[in-house]
């Protein structure tokens, strides 16, 4: 069979097992996935370790809220709500199909992301340079996929997905932009973690809220070499974190500090899509063990 032949037939396979996939019910196909990429059985009767209750939110707790907090555009309105629109990058569009970006209405500096996901964002650092192609057919390929059902991440499901452009922004190292990602239990910060070196070496440290540093790993490599300052107005962040995450079992808030003042990133309900793989089975444990899942809610 020559080499067309052969791609068609895996294409065709991919697509035949993607269509069984989304028909599987939610509870089975998350017990198949989690066997397959954690290599152990997921016990969602009485689940103990945190990728297990992050499984159970995932069937089990599912509220309309949500899907305003994961999407990308709609979130801007309920941060404005909850603690103000001053903590917002600022905004520079919004489309519904990549085609419809106008680059003359752009600065020579953006990034643009999808609103529905979390791996479709493009950075434009020189307009004149910036190849416009290869960015339409990446968000294109991204509008078009439902981010809900690679890991049945229930508030992704009903978001219409659109484009935004947002300002672009570095920290005080000049060429990236660290969030200080805070994780919260049931309104209550317990744990930051920060990503570094995200288009070189991706690595992540943790630190407790005195700021820390934890020797424990969560699917990145931790890197205890590197020294990350405390952030100026960490106090500011935690205190934004407890407001957003107030009354919900687990979710993570993301922050940004640039020039002195605090900025949002994004919501996160599922860090790692609930298959985290940890340095240590008794740290998954202990972050399990700060989740209190609340009365079923389907």
């Amino acid at each position: 069979m020559s080499e067309e032949g052969l791609s068609l037939m895996q294409r065709c396979k991919r697509k035949a097992c993607n269509m069984f996939c989304r028909q599987m019910p939610d509870r089975l196909y998350l017990e198949w996935l989690y066997e397959i990429r954690m290599g152990e059985k997921l016990h969602l009767e009485h689940p103990e370790t945190f990728n297990e209750k992050l499984n159970w939110l995932k069937l089990y707790d599912r509220r309309d809220e949500y899907t305003k907090m994961a999407d990308k555009y709609e979130v801007r309105r309920y941060i404005a709500e909850k603690i103000g629109d001053e903590y917002l990058i600022p905004l520079l569009g919004v489309w519904h199909n990549a085609e419809e970006i106008d680059p003359e209405g752009l600065p020579d500096q953006f990034v643009l992301k999808c609103t529905h996901d979390s791996a479709s964002v493009v950075i434009c650092r020189d307009k004149k340079t910036f190849d416009w192609r290869a960015a339409r057919e990446r968000l294109s390929k991204s509008l078009s996929v439902n981010y809900f059902y690679p890991s049945r991440e229930w508030p992704y499901k009903n978001i219409v997905p659109k484009i935004i452009a947002e300002q672009y922004m570095v920290d005080e190292s000049g060429t990236e932009l660290k969030d200080y990602k805070i994780y919260n239990f049931g309104g209550k910060p317990e744990l930051i973690q920060v990503d570094f070196g995200r288009f070189v070496h991706h690595e992540r440290n943790l630190y407790d809220l005195n700021w820390n540093y934890i020797d424990e790993q969560i699917e990145y490599p931790r890197n205890p070499g590197v020294s990350i300052a405390k952030p100026e107005h960490l106090d500011l962040m935690l205190e934004l974190a407890e407001k957003l995450s107030k009354g919900i079992p687990s979710v993570r808030t993301d922050f940004y500090s640039i020039n002195g003042r605090v900025y949002f990133g994004e919501i996160t309900f599922y860090q790692e899509a609930g298959f985290a793989h940890f340095s240590s089975d008794q740290y998954d444990r202990y972050l399990g063990s700060l989740i209190r899942l609340p009365e079923k809610n389907v």
